[in-house]
């Protein structure tokens, strides 16, 4: 995936769609109906990995933090942990969506975070 921000959020999602769509247009109808919530899912959660590794890129991986007078510290970073969780949900889905690919189809996951 190329980052693109002149793009709003939304139009890079309905472009990552279409690229899975493309792929999943194989299955027949009735494993099409449950693969398109998934796909949905695996888009967005794309496009939100890209906004977030792009924002950790650029402000670092942890927030500092003042407790009271005197207690500083630093803490990961709300995106770093938004990243974390979504990225496990992301592998999870790419992993249920690549076994409803036919063997011949399957590329070793969906771009998992790799490019075309």
């Amino acid at each position: 995936g190329v980052y693109m921000p002149d793009l709003t959020k939304e139009e890079r999602i309905k472009r990552e769609l279409s690229r899975l769509a493309r792929i999943y247009k194989v299955l027949p109808k009735n494993k099409l109906a449950i693969v398109t919530p998934l796909l949905e899912n695996a888009a967005f959660m794309r496009i939100t990995l890209e906004d977030l590794q792009a924002s950790i890129n650029e402000n670092g991986c942890s927030d500092e933090y003042k407790n009271g007078e005197n207690q500083y510290g630093k803490k990961a970073a709300a995106d770093l942990q938004a990243y974390t969780s979504l990225i496990k949900n992301y592998n999870m889905v790419s992993d249920r969506l690549e076994k409803l690919l036919p063997p011949e189809q399957r590329q070793g996951r969906l771009g998992a975070l790799r490019d075309e």
